[in-house]
C-alpha cells in the first residue's frame, strides 16, 4: 500500500495521514530523517543527543500533523518544529558545534587570510566566529547554507519577514568577515 504513495507530494501524504493513514508518516520520515539530522548536527555534537532530539521532532510532527495546513510547504513546519526543539535542546546544554565543511566556500573567498592556514584551521576560526554571532543571525546563515532553504522558507521557520531574512544572513556575513580580519587577517 506504501508504494504507490512513495511518488505523491508529502502534503497529499499528510492529508492521508491526516484521513487515518497514519502508517504513510514513516514515508515522510524516511525522507526528512537525514536533513532533520543534518541540520541538528549544526547545533549539537553529540551522536545520541542528536538521535534523541530527531526523534522528538518527529514525535512531535506527528502529534501535531492535524494542525499542519496541506497548502502550505511541510518542509518548512518541519522545520519549524526542528528549531523549537533544537532551541529548547540548546537551553538545556547552553553550548553551540557547528561542522562548517558546507560553510566554508561561502565565507573564504575575499577574506585576508593567510593562504598556508590549513583546512582544519579555517573550520576552526569559522566555528569561532560562529559561535561569537547572535543566535538571531546564525540561524539564518544555517538554514540558508546548511539546509539551503529560501527566504521565504527561512521566514516561514523562524516567524520573521522575508526581508529581515535577507538582511540577518547580509549582516551575519558581514560579522564574520570582520572578525576573521580582525583575528586571523594580515
Amino acid at each position: 500500500m506504501e508504494g504507490r504513495y512513495r511518488q505523491k507530494s508529502d502534503e497529499k501524504i499528510v492529508e492521508s495521514v491526516q484521513s487515518g493513514e497514519v502508517e504513510l508518516f514513516g514515508i515522510l520520515v524516511e525522507r526528512y530523517e537525514e536533513k532533520i539530522k543534518r541540520y541538528s548536527k549544526r547545533f549539537l555534537s553529540n551522536h545520541q543527543d542528536i538521535e534523541d532530539v530527531v526523534q522528538e521532532i518527529f514525535l512531535k510532527a506527528y502529534e501535531n500533523i492535524q494542525s499542519f495546513d496541506p497548502k502550505r510547504k511541510l518542509s518548512s513546519w518541519l522545520y519549524r518544529i526542528a528549531h523549537n526543539e533544537l532551541v529548547n535542546a540548546l537551553k538545556k546544554k547552553k553550548h553551540f558545534s557547528f561542522d562548517l565543511d558546507t560553510f566554508l566556500p561561502y565565507l573564504s573567498g575575499d577574506n585576508h587570510l593567510d593562504e598556508d592556514i590549513d583546512f582544519q584551521r579555517m573550520k576552526e576560526i569559522l566555528d569561532q566566529c560562529l559561535e561569537k554571532l547572535e543566535s538571531k543571525y546564525r540561524e539564518p546563515i544555517i538554514l540558508f547554507y546548511f539546509e539551503n532553504l529560501s527566504y521565504q522558507e527561512i521566514s516561514d521557520i523562524l516567524q520573521i519577514p522575508v526581508s529581515t531574512v535577507g538582511v540577518r544572513i547580509k549582516r551575519a556575513k558581514e560579522r564574520i568577515k570582520k572578525l576573521i580580519n580582525k583575528n586571523y587577517g594580515k
